[in-house]
């Protein structure tokens, strides 16, 4: 601008006189010192950020904002991405991220509860101003923010937890927590007195500790291993005598129950003869049974028979048939016995005989 106004000044230059011997350079040599000035003002700061006060056109990238200071002052003027004007030398500019950005820490010594000295080599934590609270956050704390709140306040927090657990639960028990747990606590600091800037993740690596200590702690698993695989070993053990006792259990079941299925069958079998047999016994007793009754019912019935035959005239007529059957002679006195005798028991016949002798 203070070449255009110098050479606005100057007016239109004398044409050059015809006695001179050589053409005048003035206007070329204006030209050339305006195109330089324009360069150095205008593009030149886009490549250096020294000249930031100094340009008249500055470029906000994307992801960023523009913040502004004026005579040492922070403005209340928020740009967006994009190309912009500013007073050179009076008005400063600067870009702040306001997307995801990782701020990384490294070698961070502390001390644990037992006075062990353990070392952080690398602690990323990533985090983001939010651009509503730009203003207020460099207002408050400045550009360099995250020094005092990521980089300073990581270093207070990981020393706290240290100072607070044995190198046993730094190292081992507690190591997958110390994560999420530096990630609260700085986030409840931020929370609380700069609310512009939100930590999403802390990434801690496995600390550094004295070689004598990670030997020990090496041994130390190896046994835990060998510990584990015994433990395990014993478990599938009792797993294979649990396994073979439920076959074997299984087996005496099997065949406890087979031999009481056979005896049940042999006392089917038995109650089966023995029924049969009852039944063959009670037949042949009926039988006989049936027998006796008939032959008593024959005896009976003959000997009724019987006493309805001895009459006087069935034993005469029987009497008469023997005597007249009989071929014998008898001789002597005797004979005379037998008539009388059967005189005696037959009335009938001894009238008869009265009668005949007669």
């Amino acid at each position: 601008m203070d070449a255009q106004q110098q050479q606005r000044q100057q007016g239109v230059p004398a044409r050059p006189r015809s006695g001179d011997g050589g053409g005048d350079f003035t206007p070329i040599l204006t030209v050339l010192v305006a195109f330089i000035a324009i360069f150095a003002l205008i593009v030149a700061p886009s490549i250096s950020t020294l000249n930031n006060s100094v340009s008249i056109l500055h470029q906000v990238p994307e992801g960023h904002v523009g913040v502004y200071w004026r005579g040492g002052a922070l403005l209340n003027t928020i740009t967006d991405p994009g190309f912009h004007m500013k007073l050179p030398f009076i008005t400063q500019f600067e870009p702040i991220q306001v997307t995801l950005q990782t701020d990384l820490v490294r070698d961070i010594p502390c001390g644990t509860k037992g006075g062990v000295m353990i070392n952080f080599e690398k602690v990323e934590v990533v985090n983001r101003l939010r651009k509503d609270h730009v203003y207020d956050t460099l207002l408050n704390y400045g550009v360099n923010y995250d020094n005092t709140w990521i980089y300073d306040k990581i270093h207070h927090e990981i020393n706290q937890f240290c100072s607070a657990h044995s190198l046993q639960q730094v190292y081992i028990d507690m190591f997958d927590q110390i994560d999420e747990k530096m990630k609260d606590a700085l986030q409840a600091d931020c929370t609380r007195y700069a609310p512009g800037i939100e930590i999403l993740s802390v990434r801690i690596t496995k600390p550094s500790i004295p070689e004598s200590i990670r030997r020990n702690f090496e041994n130390m698993e190896q046994e835990r291993t060998k510990v584990l695989i015994a433990v395990e070993r014993q478990r599938v053990a009792e797993k294979e005598a649990e396994t073979q006792k439920k076959i074997a259990i299984s087996e005496a079941e099997r065949n406890a129950h087979v031999s009481k299925i056979q005896m049940e069958q042999k006392l089917m079998e038995k109650d089966s003869a023995r029924k049969q047999e009852e039944i063959s016994n009670s037949m042949y007793l009926a039988r006989e049974k049936s027998l006796a009754d008939a032959s008593y019912y024959r005896t009976m019935k003959e000997a009724e028979a019987n006493k309805l035959k001895l009459t006087p005239e069935f034993l005469e007529l029987r009497f008469i048939e023997a005597i007249a059957n009989n071929s014998k002679i008898f001789f002597g006195n005797k004979a005379r016995l037998i008539f009388l005798l059967h005189l005696s028991l037959s009335p009938l016949l001894s009238l008869r005989l009265t009668a005949f002798c007669a």
